[in-house]
């Protein structure tokens, strides 16, 4: 159930991507048009008819080709409406009271339907021209049937009316009628539609100047006569510039704007569409409005968050070199260096398969250290694993379960020196790892030091893409951090406090999930600096299943929440606490929990455009984030000097990992929207990262921390 939501989400965002791509003809089009063929079939008296083809009669009687009444002027306008256009021409209309046609296209009606409301409320009639103006000789009855359907709910959603005219995409006069184009108005008429061609075609979408539209739109008698314009496919200016010279010269000549059925004597061509047909229409219209908006708007943000993301891509490169160079430039100190000895806490639950390797590395350490190991009321044995290797300067700790933040604060009181050293369980050190991460401490200034956490269990798929992640989304971040000085947050796996300033922020709380974040804002609150040593390297063990994972992320993600949220009255206060309120906070939130919830928006986008969009430019575009994200990866890995063969699994990672990552981050979202509460959760070890003459341990089944 937990992936359920998510993922109904994610779903529901690419649904509105297809119904936008619907309504803007990017799915279902037919950009086809047959060439002129044969009219052997096209009855005599239509071919040489009027522009009103009236097929709907009983198949003994003929098919008749009308012609609206003389001194008549139908003036009808295609492909609409248009938000720009189409205004313009209906205020020309008005100001010379003159009425016309608008045959409109679903795809727009269901974009516009305010105009389609407002063309009827104002005198003129509607007409169908098909859904998404393909050529209905290619279409199967279903598919014509299809396009008349969707075309006709569009009206109704918009106006609430039907309309009885059609217009053919690509037609012009009956004279024009051929064998292919026949059996469609045959069978539009067995349906009971009026085919409406015309008798003069302004060629206005050619744009060939007013005059010459006005030219070629003038009748050269006095019979009635049906004008084809346009008020959507593109530019016209032109056209509602003719309107205002030809309106008024025809009707100083004695013509009459009118409707078409005005003009044939007939009956209004609109019926009024009432009860659950109306009621399906107008949803219809209301899904389509809320997918444009929404789409509208995960557009632009995604504009917005890809130019940020780029942007923190460039700013991360940029100073985490100055990072390197700095903290590498020969004779750099951070300032006299640390020589004393240091506590190191190692908070443990259950941890059998993994104690050994962690105390033994830190038994290597060339830097003088005491070793507590508070034992959380282990079930296997932990803390008799610790005794039973007697190791003078190594002490257990034994208390009732707790919670890990209970454990570290038990071990901060029975700590006998001023810098606490913290790690997990599940990790080792290296024997320079202790010295490293306390030098920082030569400078008053610095209350807290985060150390460089590296994957020790690589080997696997999801074991190389969590390395990746380490070097590039977290070690190179906290250059990022180190340089603006907001790092969130001290890694659980290896960092280090001064303990006077523990005890002034009154050490671990249990108020989050996320202690470790938790605790790195407390202090910057408090006026501490908290910097990165990137040579102080800590090996731990990543999830080994996507069920693991899930379950660490979940909860630094929701940890990271309640953090943010715990320290949110930063932004208001003064002093060093509201400049990380007011710097670091909004920094935090933005790139590890707004936009990587965003982020889902790339390859959605991407499926789209593979699909539906311009394929190539949709390629070129993620291939382009893509090798930006390597670049900056290959750096990660060039500064942390790791080896680049692990980046072969990149693009896998990006496609598949990631969007664990997003789900995840989606899932903690509504975990904290709904109130809910997630308990912290004991993951399974196997043991295998050890110290140099480890033993391998062995691999338990997975077990529950227990808040208390």
């Amino acid at each position: 159930m937990r992936y359920l939501l998510p993922s109904l989400i994610l779903v529901a965002l690419m649904a509105m991507l297809m119904l936008r791509g619907y309504v803007h003809s990017e799915i279902e089009s037919d950009q086809r048009v047959r060439p002129s063929i044969d009219a052997d079939t096209v009855p005599d008296n239509i071919l040489k008819g009027g522009p009103v083809i009236d097929a709907t009669k009983p198949k003994e009687k003929k098919p008749e080709a009308l012609h609206v009444r003389d001194k008549h002027v139908v003036i009808t306008f295609d492909d609409g409406p248009d938000p720009t256009w189409t205004p313009r021409v209906l205020d020309k209309l008005k100001q010379y009271d003159a009425h016309g046609v608008f045959f409109v296209t679903g795809t727009m009606a269901t974009r516009y339907p305010e105009l389609v409301k407002r063309i009827v409320d104002e005198g003129h009639e509607l007409g169908l021209h098909t859904f998404n103006h393909p050529d209905l000789s290619y279409k199967t009855r279903d598919g014509i049937d299809w396009q008349f359907s969707q075309n006709q709910l569009a009206i109704a959603g918009a106006a609430g009316v039907h309309t009885s005219l059609f217009r053919p995409p690509y037609s012009s006069t009956s004279s024009a009628m051929d064998n292919a184009s026949w059996p469609v108005a045959e069978y539009v008429g067995e349906l009971g539609y009026l085919t409406v061609v015309n008798d003069t075609d302004s060629e206005d979408w050619k744009r060939p100047g007013v005059k010459e539209i006005i030219k070629r739109a003038t009748p050269k008698t006095t019979k009635g006569t049906i004008v084809l314009m346009h008020d959507s496919g593109g530019d016209r200016s032109q056209t509602v510039a003719a309107l205002d010279q030809f309106l008024p010269d025809m009707q100083k000549r004695g013509f009459r704007f009118t409707n078409l059925t005005e003009a044939l004597g007939a009956p209004t061509a609109h019926t009024q569409v009432t009860g659950l047909e109306l009621w399906k229409s107008k949803a219809f219209i209301a899904a389509i409005t809320v997918s444009d908006s929404i789409t509208d708007a995960l557009t632009w943000g995604l504009a917005i968050v890809g130019s940020l993301v780029i942007a923190r891509f460039g700013l991360m490169l940029i100073l985490s070199f100055v990072h390197a160079r700095k903290v590498r430039k020969r004779g750099f100190r951070w300032g006299p260096e640390v020589t004393r000895p240091v506590t190191v806490l190692v908070p443990a639950y259950n941890e059998r398969e993994c104690i050994a390797n962690t105390v033994r590395s830190l038994m290597s350490s060339d830097h003088p250290i005491e070793v507590i190991v508070i034992d959380d009321g282990s079930t296997d044995g932990t803390a008799d694993i610790v005794e039973q290797m007697r190791i003078p300067n190594v002490r257990v700790v034994r208390q009732q379960n707790s919670g890990k933040p209970a454990a570290l604060n038990n071990g901060i009181r029975h700590a006998r020196y001023d810098i606490i050293v913290m790690m997990d369980g599940d990790t080792v050190f290296e024997p320079s790892t202790v010295r490293e991460l306390v030098q920082p401490f030569g400078d008053p200034r610095v209350g807290a030091v985060a150390g460089n956490a590296k994957v020790g269990n690589r080997d696997s798929l999801i074991g190389a893409w969590q390395h990746i992640e380490y070097v590039m989304g977290f070690n190179l971040d906290r250059r990022l951090y180190d340089m603006l000085g907001i790092m969130p947050t001290i890694p659980g796996a290896i960092g280090a406090f001064r303990a006077d300033a523990l005890h002034r922020v009154g050490g671990m709380s249990e108020d989050t999930l996320a202690e470790d974040t938790d605790i790195t804002m407390a202090f910057h609150r408090d006026g501490w600096k908290v910097v990165y040593a990137e040579d102080a390297r800590a090996w731990t063990e990543a999830p080994e299943s996507v069920q693991q994972l899930w379950s660490q992320r979940y909860r630094w993600s929701y940890g990271t929440m309640q953090a943010i949220w715990k320290h949110r009255r930063a932004i208001i206060e003064k002093g060093p606490s509201g400049r990380f309120g007011r710097i670091g906070l909004p920094i935090v939130s933005l790139f590890m929990i707004v936009f990587p919830l965003l982020a889902p928006l790339i390859d959605i986008f991407l499926i789209y455009g593979l699909v539906f969009g311009p394929t190539g430019k949709t390629v070129i575009a993620w291939f382009g984030v893509l090798m930006l994200q390597v670049v900056c990866a290959a750096y990660a890995f060039r500064l942390d000097k790791e080896k680049m063969t692990h980046l072969i699994s990149f693009p896998l990672q990006q496609i598949l990992y990631r969007q664990i990552m997003y789900v995840v981050l989606l899932q903690s979202w509504i975990t904290a929207l709904t109130g809910g509460r997630l308990r912290w959760q004991k993951l399974r070890r196997t043991g295998v990262v050890e110290a140099p003459g480890a033993l391998p341990g062995q691999r338990r089944e997975e077990e529950r921390w227990p808040v208390g």
